[in-house]
């Protein structure tokens, strides 16, 4: 069954699982990142190690999605999901249970963790396209609107449950170690929970078996639209490398060392940033409507990437947080709307397939930029710089986007013409 053909609900109970699996997961995700940096230090690990690490991880993040997503429409994204869920579990376990250097490289690029708070592995690619399948095209900007709305609270309150949680084991005399350690355990007993949420998903969510069409033999489950998302995927690395840079877990650190911030602070702090950045994705819906979707990722985008670059250069605490908090509350315009754009240009049998490449492009980028962060924060000197090169970056790929795909309009704003 198409989006076009699907019930006008928006709700059906699918769609209600896959928002629910997503508020668990970035709960997930926003609880671990706040303390992964400090967890890994107080581990012993150097910075150029932790860089190295995270770098690993979101590699090895990497090629498991580009597997699980551009097979999925053939496969099953349901069985590709619970998969995921695995690996999510797995690298939990082994992170908790390890101080192994080597075992904790295993874990990161073999099992899913997030050191960013924002989505890692293949649960966003095959999530938006289930969502994809069973609500119409005409409404499919404002639900991912409305996921990653949820997804952003839902990291906003992992964030201040993780920091939280931390600060009042350590007030009760409980090592910074072991503090760390329980809500990394507890990000793995997340990942069970994902799992058994996504055995109730139907398949509804699937590509209707006389839909699918064979693959192009690049084997990236693409075919009609494989010029389209080659394009965009290899824009989306550069912005994804910029936002490698100043991962949610690398800001925190920056905070902590710059102005030794505590982590119930920290988690206050990405709570309010996340909460912003939901209601920002919200607004980006009503702004696409008026001005169409490519318009909506670049022109608020530029905004957002200037404020990244005064963050550290405030000289107060109080101004930094400001600029921050500035930064978040118009930095999502552009995702539900990249999203929604991504799985318009393409057809629905090259949905997760799509959004799988584009995501991984994403991943790969990300996954170059902390164990160059980590060389930086190194430096008391370069502590700030990549601020300051992130931004940059991000305005350049605002340019080339805009530039190479104006005149590339989904069916819904064909329509209105």
């Amino acid at each position: 069954m198409t989006a076009t053909a699907t019930n006008n609900r928006d709700f059906t109970t699918d769609s209600v699982l896959l928002f629910a699996t997503r508020m668990t997961r970035l709960f997930a995700y926003g609880f671990v990142s706040i303390i992964l940096v400090l967890y890994l230090s107080q581990l012993g690990l150097q910075d150029w190690q932790i860089g190295l690490l995270l770098t690993l991880t979101l590699i090895g993040d990497t090629v498991i999605s580009l597997w699980i997503t551009t097979n999925a429409d053939r496969i099953g994204r349901k069985r590709m999901l619970i998969a995921g869920a695995a690996l999510m579990l797995f690298a939990g376990i082994l992170f908790a249970f390890t101080q192994d250097f080597i075992f904790l490289l295993i874990a990161g690029t073999v099992g899913v963790i997030s050191p960013s708070g924002n989505e890692v592995g293949p649960f966003l690619a095959l999530e938006q396209a289930a969502l994809s399948q069973i609500v119409p095209d005409n409404r499919r900007t404002h639900i991912f609107a409305w996921y990653n709305l949820v997804g952003s609270f839902s990291t906003a309150v992992g964030a201040l449950c993780g920091g939280g949680l931390a600060q009042i084991l350590q007030s009760s005399g409980v090592t910074p170690l072991n503090s760390y350690r329980v809500i990394v355990i507890g990000y793995a007993l997340l990942g069970v929970v994902l799992g058994l949420m996504f055995l109730r998903v139907s398949n509804r969510v699937e590509v209707p078996k006389d839909q699918l069409r064979p693959a192009s033999r690049l084997g990236l489950g693409l075919h009609k639209s494989r010029k389209v998302v080659i394009s965009l995927s290899s824009l989306f690395v550069m912005d994804a490398f910029a936002g490698g840079l100043v991962l949610q877990s690398f800001v925190a650190y920056w905070f902590n060392k710059r102005y030794g911030v505590e982590p119930a602070v920290l988690g206050a702090i990405f709570f309010g940033a996340n909460v912003l950045a939901g209601i920002s994705a919200l607004s980006a819906v009503k702004i696409a409507g008026k001005i169409g979707l490519l318009n909506t990722m670049v022109f608020t985008h530029v905004p957002s990437n200037i404020l990244l670059i005064l963050v550290p250069l405030m000289p107060t605490l109080p101004l930094a947080i400001l600029m921050l908090l500035l930064r978040f509350s118009i930095s999502q315009m552009d995702i539900p709307t990249r999203q929604s754009y991504t799985m318009a240009v393409v057809d629905p049998d090259e949905r997760s397939a799509a959004a799988g490449v584009t995501g991984v492009a994403r991943t790969l980028g990300s996954a170059i930029a902390p164990s160059v962060t980590g060389q930086l924060m190194s430096n008391a000197g370069l502590l700030s710089l990549p601020f300051i090169l992130a931004g940059a970056i991000k305005l350049i790929y605002d340019a080339l986007l805009y530039r190479s795909f104006k005149m590339v309009k989904p069916p819904e704003e064909k329509a209105q013409r």
